[in-house]
């Protein structure tokens, strides 16, 4: 059975419609048109990495509680103070983010939801703009002052850029490369996937191996290196299958999965427990309770799901 290997996170529709980012005149015109939409932020619940520190990784937004699940927008006129990105432009309207300095207020039938939380459950259009609108308040948020002088920085762009106020320097988003695998093998005629258990995790949560790209390195040579640390597995002919993404606080998930052909030292501790799995022994473990797999709003769903064939049983 084939299936789709397109992450969750990755079904933006939106026009992002670039070149207005640079438009003053075109930005105020959209701002006091009515018809434009925002989306608002907070930085998530008190008490967690959110507004009440300097990053927003747990950014939380409206959602409707009712099925289907979409995103409650507003008008300009109705939206809170904060910083304010362009996401871009839908069917002719124009969209916005605006990250609020203070918690959301939940009318009834919504609620607040951190893109993790709702993702997977969105369309494609809420997910693309709340994924963005995420990406650039982490962003900007870790963005205040300049690296090379130290000066503070001011927005620019619409949120996609930022100015050094005392040498003029421009800063672009960035993005982090990371590769995500799924490490596969056929022993004595039977497939299996190499998964592993981060000590930091429950103990039944597992998943593919991932890593950071080092500089000056290729992502087929990370797809290997991360795997020979991380599991002592000697791998061959990395294929990339897709990428994600992922904003916590500004990744980008290369998928691909990798052939097992031998073993190695092992010199990385990150992942605890590491277990090969047939289809079949994947199945009973996750009905029995004894494994739980990412849920669909990674990218390691869409790895593992595209190697077992079909639905995966089961999810974090």
């Amino acid at each position: 059975m084939e299936t789709d290997a397109t992450p969750l996170l990755a079904r933006a529709t939106i026009d992002t419609a670039t070149h207005h980012r640079v438009d003053r005149e075109w930005l105020d015109k959209a701002w006091s048109d009515p018809s434009t939409r925002v989306l608002v932020l907070d930085g998530g619940p008190p008490g967690s990495r959110g507004w009440s520190t300097p990053s927003p990784r747990r950014s939380r937004s409206l959602v409707t509680t009712g099925a289907p699940r979409h995103l409650v927008l507003t008008s300009p006129e109705h939206a809170p103070e904060g910083e304010r990105y362009f996401l871009g432009v839908d069917d002719g309207i124009a969209h916005f983010a605006v990250r609020s300095t203070g918690p959301l207020t939940e009318p009834e039938g919504t609620a607040a939801a951190t893109l993790g939380e709702i993702g997977a459950l969105l369309g494609d259009r809420d997910t693309g703009l709340l994924t963005r609108a995420v990406a650039l308040a982490n962003w900007n948020a870790t963005h205040r002052f300049c690296p090379r002088c130290g000066g503070p920085t001011r927005l620019a762009n619409a949120g996609h850029m930022r100015v050094c106020e005392r040498d003029g320097d421009e800063q672009y988003p960035r993005t982090d490369p990371a590769v995500i695998m799924l490490v596969h093998r056929e022993k004595e005629g039977r497939e299996e996937v190499l998964l592993g258990n981060n000590p930091r995790w429950k103990a039944e949560r597992y998943s593919v191996l991932a890593g950071f790209v080092d500089a000056g390195e290729s992502l087929e040579q990370a797809v290997a290196r991360e795997v020979a640390e991380e599991a002592g597995v000697v791998v061959d002919t990395p294929r990339y299958l897709s990428s994600q993404p992922w904003p916590f606080p500004r990744s980008l998930m290369m998928g691909y999965t990798a052939l097992a052909v031998g073993e190695t030292e092992r010199t990385d501790d990150e992942i605890g427990d590491l277990h090969w799995f047939t289809r079949g022994e994947l199945t009973d473990a996750v009905q029995e309770g004894r494994v739980r797999l990412p849920g669909p709003v990674s990218i390691a769903h869409t790895l593992i799901e595209h190697w077992y064939g079909g639905e995966l049983p089961g999810g974090w």
